[in-house]
């Protein structure tokens, strides 16, 4: 089987943040003007339709332990993410994580594994999608894993979700990134964000 597209979808201030600094549990995106970032997702879905859509539906997704939850160090067992007992994925979810935790499954077939290192996520990831018969692995987040995934050379699509804001500091896109070369498929604008879609060149 042909090994699937690997895609992230990601929503940023103009100046690149995904996310401000101090980022908690009361604050999930951390500090500054961030709910500007996922605006559009809110106030301008018809308009972004195809956009939101297009951020689901994967074979199976990858997420930094950021994403998946506030807490640092070892695993607080009670947290089970952000999203409540049916999280948005219906898919298994694998999180990159120094720390060791068993794996779950919530309602609606999101399972959660917890893994070390972007290499073994990536394989897994690419498993998975394809015994569920998919031809997408999502990169969901957050910038510093979206980063990594860039930096190694895994990311066959990006997109860009750009909120007319400018956040002024937090989790940039492309920090550490070395050079790559992008070919611009589409873009469309909104009131409220400007969507940017770009194929990584090999």
């Amino acid at each position: 089987m042909a090994t699937p597209m690997v895609t992230t979808d990601l929503s940023i201030s103009i100046d690149g943040f995904a996310a401000g600094p101090r980022q908690s549990a009361e604050k999930p995106f951390g500090d500054g003007k961030v709910d500007a970032l996922i605006r559009w997702m809110f106030e301008d879905g018809e308009a972004s339709a195809a956009e939101l859509a297009g951020i689901g539906g994967a074979g199976s997704y990858i997420m930094g332990r950021n994403m998946f939850g506030p807490d640092r160090g070892s695993f607080d067992l009670s947290w089970t993410g952000w999203w409540g007992d049916t999280p948005p994925y219906g898919a298994p979810v694998f999180v990159l994580s120094h720390h060791e935790r068993e794996s779950f499954e919530l309602a609606g077939g999101t399972s959660f594994t917890f893994v070390n290192g972007i290499r073994p996520a990536f394989d897994l990831a690419v498993a998975a999608a394809q015994a569920a018969g998919s031809d997408r692995v999502a990169i969901a987040g957050g910038a510093t894993t979206v980063n990594q995934f860039l930096a190694a050379g895994l990311i066959d699509e990006l997109r860009l979700h750009i909120s007319p804001v400018v956040l002024g500091s937090g989790e940039r896109l492309f920090d550490r990134v070395p050079s790559v070369d992008l070919e611009q498929v589409s873009s469309r604008a909104t009131s409220l964000v400007t969507h940017q879609v770009y194929r990584v060149l090999r």
